[in-house]
């Protein structure tokens, strides 16, 4: 495999460079994917050149080695995101800006030079900082000197923070420098009744929050929906993105390299999934501006919300193109079109994560008993918020999705952040013949996962069983299921604000003053 310079020289960590008293330092970041040194073949640092016998290595174990033990025999694995420190005992760096070039053996893909510019660090005053172990820094011990430390730099005494109710060991992977927990309440609310694809039957739900009344708000929608027969919900479409842009000369380059993209998509769909077991490349989207040729990459994910899955795959299909498109002037794995973390126009037409569609016909009877409000009040009161949505520019017309996402997401252990995506929202309703309410509520990107990520930690585990939606073969009763929860909580804030129950509902509930 091919890696051209372009990607190579992310590997060196710029700024890295400087003069010690056990000699000249530097660092290389595996930014790339997983491999296997097999030779350190020497380094350059401005007409400083570095043999293999002059270099010595740390690996993130704490351990200085001779570069030279680094043998075919005797490989080092570089997996991504660890950091190799390199030092040479005795030598120093000129000063100035200096040309580096750093040559490895990598398993598979032979010898590489990665080539960067850099200058010597200054020596700077610097603040005390958090502590940090190198070679475990999940060791009750750190954990505990962490928490002195921010209660002797703070004067606070954190005596909720540190207890938590699980080992610090389980944060691996999940959270840096973990010091403890932030405890939110959690309540129960319905079942909910969902009559879906997926999921099927009644279905308590474990909600997270701070907000009084959003409990209570949501029992309310389930117990309108159940008594209606329960909500329908159905996924219409599963992508998640990324999206690289490539540069190029001229507009007419970019608009040529996006026919040649479409005449090698097996070829990238090959270099993508080569990459996972669980993803599938469903197209490349194309949209071109300038000179500048920006692709989406479309991927089914399997259980995981799939955003460091598709980077990986996605990085796999992109150095195919560099080795094989020599016209490709500059390359980012991300052009922000594919709106990670926030919410956008492409992602309300196009989705990013799970389409779902919430629905169910209220009757016209349970409106009227259960929230004492007709449907045509709240027909009309949709007609009304529609202009309101319309004038303030918002990517919701519905009332406040987000607070269904929010909490089911702390409870279950989703990326919280992905809220920015879910916030959109499309609500529709109409009277039927019968004088009952039709109503439903489609989120084009929701994004949810019942495998990988902080779906593991204890807590979110268990109300992740609670819904049965824990582990591989449930992300699509999950994502039902959050949908339901949504629908029941735009019914029944409808309703409070067309009864004007709004205002009182949350002096009774929410009042914390």
């Amino acid at each position: 495999m091919f890696i051209p310079q372009m990607l190579l020289r992310q590997l060196y960590t710029a700024g890295s460079l400087r003069n010690a008293a056990d000699g000249l330092h530097f660092e290389l970041a595996n930014r790339l994917k997983d491999v296997r040194i097999t030779r350190v073949l020497g380094a350059k640092v401005g007409e400083v050149a570095l043999g293999p016998d002059d270099l010595q290595l740390e690996l993130g174990d704490g351990r200085w080695r001779p570069a030279t033990e680094v043998t075919p025999r005797t490989p080092e694995d570089f997996p991504l995101r660890r950091v190799a420190r390199v030092r040479s005992p005795g030598r120093r760096a000129p000063e100035g800006p200096l040309e580096i070039e750093v040559g490895l053996e990598v398993e598979g893909l032979g010898a590489l030079v990665v080539k960067a510019r850099d200058r010597v660090a200054q020596p700077r005053e610097t603040l005390p900082s958090v502590p940090c172990d190198r070679e475990d820094n999940y060791t009750p011990a750190v954990v505990a000197e962490r928490l002195r430390f921010v209660e002797r730099v703070t004067g606070v005494h954190l005596d909720h923070v540190a207890r938590a109710s699980f080992p610090p060991q389980l944060g691996r992977g999940h959270i840096e420098n973990f010091t403890g927990v932030a405890q939110v309440p959690l309540g129960f609310a319905g079942p909910l009744r969902v009559n879906g694809e997926h999921a099927q039957g009644e279905f308590v739900i474990p909600l997270a929050t701070t907000e009084g009344t959003l409990v209570a708000s949501y029992n309310r929608g389930m117990k309108v929906l159940n008594l209606s027969g329960g909500v329908t919900c159905t996924i219409q479409a599963d992508h998640m993105q990324r999206a690289p842009v490539f540069v190029f000369d001229s507009a007419r380059e970019a608009r040529a390299f996006c026919g040649w993209v479409d005449d090698h998509l097996e070829d990238l769909r090959r270099e993508a999934e080569a990459t996972t077991r669980v993803g599938k490349l469903q197209q490349i989207e194309q949209y071109l501006a300038s000179k500048f040729a920006y692709l989406r990459f479309d991927f089914t994910t399997g259980d995981a919300a799939g955003q460091n899955l598709v980077g990986r795959a996605t990085f796999a299909a992109c150095s195919w193109i560099l080795e094989h498109h020599p016209a490709v002037r500059r390359f980012y794995l991300e052009s922000n079109l594919a709106t990670d973390k926030k919410a956008s126009q492409v992602n309300l037409m196009r989705t990013r994560g799970k389409r779902v569609t919430a629905e169910c016909v209220v009757k016209r009877s349970v409106l009227l008993e259960v929230t004492r409000v007709d449907p045509e009040s709240l027909a009309y009161h949709w007609g009304v918020a529609n202009v309101g949505a319309f004038l303030s520019g918002a990517n919701n017309n519905g009332l406040h999705s987000p607070n269904a996402l929010t909490a089911l997401f702390i409870a279950t252990g989703q990326d919280v952040a992905n809220v920015a995506e879910g916030s959109a929202g499309i609500v529709y309703c109409e009277l039927t013949p019968e004088k009952d309410l039709y109503l439903s509520i489609t989120i084009p990107s929701l994004i949810v996962a019942t495998h990988g990520g902080g779906t593991g930690l204890p807590t979110q585990r268990e109300c992740l069983e609670v819904l049965g939606c824990f582990g591989q073969g449930k992300v699509e009763k999950l994502a039902e299921i959050v949908a339901g929860v949504v629908l029941a909580g735009e019914i029944s804030l409808a309703a409070a604000i067309s009864s004007l129950e709004w205002v009182s509902a949350h002096e009774a509930y929410g009042r914390n003053r």
